[in-house]
């Protein structure tokens, strides 16, 4: 059994979140630099197995692509040729970094952590994944 990897692709970093092995709770995994994401990739499948990957698609409040979308876009080709068999899913990432903050805010941490870039990437990228696992379940 696999896991499902969430990842909020930017041009300088990338939020990582990962499900447990019964798929029910996304966790922050790390923030990685985005030239580093592929080998970073590589390597955690080949000790936890990734399942499938779930990626944040940025849009615009009117479903248009913003200036962000095309760089996610040609990851997720990348991403798709290094990992063959696996699934891509993208997930509507609006609202995410906002979520975010708020969720820092109300977990208590303090204000340098919560300007940090990195804990926001993956704290976006975990709230992408639990997005994606309830999702799923309102489809089953």
């Amino acid at each position: 059994m696999g896991r499902i990897l969430a990842l909020d692709y930017g041009t300088k970093r990338v939020g990582i979140a990962v499900t447990d092995p019964s798929e029910i709770i996304a966790t922050p995994l790390e923030t990685i630099h985005s030239k580093d994401i592929l080998e970073f990739l590589k390597i955690y499948n080949e000790k936890e197995n990734i399942k499938s990957f779930v990626v944040g698609l940025p849009k615009k409040l009117n479903n248009t692509d913003t200036h962000a979308t095309k760089p996610v876009r040609m990851f997720v080709r990348q991403l798709g040729k290094k990992f063959p068999g696996k699934k891509i899913h993208l997930c509507d990432e609006r609202f995410t970094s906002k979520i975010a903050q708020q969720a820092m805010l109300e977990g208590g941490m303090k204000k340098k952590d919560r300007q940090n870039k990195a804990n926001v990437d993956k704290i976006s990228a975990t709230i992408i994944l639990q997005s994606y696992l309830e999702s799923r379940k309102h489809r089953a």
